[in-house]
């Protein structure tokens, strides 16, 4: 039975994880979020949402097939999942995801790849590897330090302190909470007006960010134009640019334009 399903609706992607109550990640579901993401790829999608089915978004990682491994084996193991994370995190559309209940160890590093974390207000997060007398195995303290600088991860990730949604939005890993009941109605609606807007200059974005986290301002700046440059070529660009100067010209409001994507 699939752990994670995907389905592409008015160029809205959502990806499910869909293995109650707990949603671990196994290796199948691993195996089925990389054909997810090829998936993805080759739709129309403009906008991806992940979320997950039961009370809980996810408790991490699936322990039980550990057991016996030798080092090398378990070093692939996770080395698969990280590189089906970046994947996930190197998606050339905007990702959305929507967090209830619990979201631990894994579960939370994978939330953590999406650009917009929407969470309901009950949802609680943490880092549970210390009480296994192991790390984070997929770039999640820092992450989380990136975001909320180094003495909180290093807190969160000593202690495995389930941190409640407005304290993660507190220190900037949260987007936004919003009422359980609601959680899902708001992330879908997010998603819907991504996939509406100028996909290639959410892309730009994206990627300056990425160099900003790699390397700063100054690297961010080295690539600015290389990235942003190709963007006034684009059907989008040159819609939304000829509006406005019309419109700026006429004295008139800028109009609202419907973005293509391309």
């Amino acid at each position: 039975m699939p752990h994670l399903s995907v389905d592409v609706s008015d160029q809205v992607a959502t990806i499910s994880l869909n293995n109650p109550p707990q949603n671990r990640l196994a290796e199948q579901m691993i195996g089925e979020l990389e054909n997810a993401l090829t998936a993805v790829g080759q739709s129309d999608a403009r906008a991806v949402l992940l979320r997950a089915e039961g009370p809980d978004f996810s408790f991490g990682g699936d322990i039980l097939p550990w057991q016996g491994r030798s080092n090398a084996a378990l070093r692939s193991l996770f080395e698969r999942y990280m590189n089906a994370f970046n994947r996930f995190e190197r998606l050339p559309l905007p990702v959305i995801v929507a967090v209830q209940g619990l979201c631990f160890g894994g579960g939370l590093e994978l939330a953590l790849r999406a650009d917009i974390v929407f969470a309901g207000e009950s949802a609680r997060f943490g880092h549970p590897e210390q009480t296994l007398g192991v790390a984070t195995m997929l770039g999640g303290v820092y992450r989380v330090a990136e975001r909320a600088g180094r003495f909180l991860a290093a807190e969160w990730a000593f202690t495995s302190e389930q941190v409640q949604a407005v304290t993660m939005e507190r220190f900037g890993l949260v987007n936004r909470v919003v009422p359980d009941g609601k959680l899902l109605e708001e992330a879908n609606a997010f998603a819907a007006k991504m996939a509406k807007g100028p996909t290639r200059a959410h892309v730009a974005h994206k990627a300056l960010l990425r160099a900003w986290t790699g390397g700063g301002v100054h690297a961010a700046d080295q690539a600015m134009f290389d990235i942003a440059m190709p963007l006034f070529e684009t059907e989008d660009a040159i819609a939304g640019l000829t509006s406005a100067i019309r419109a700026a010209a006429a004295g008139k409001t800028r109009p609202v334009i419907g973005f293509k994507g391309r």
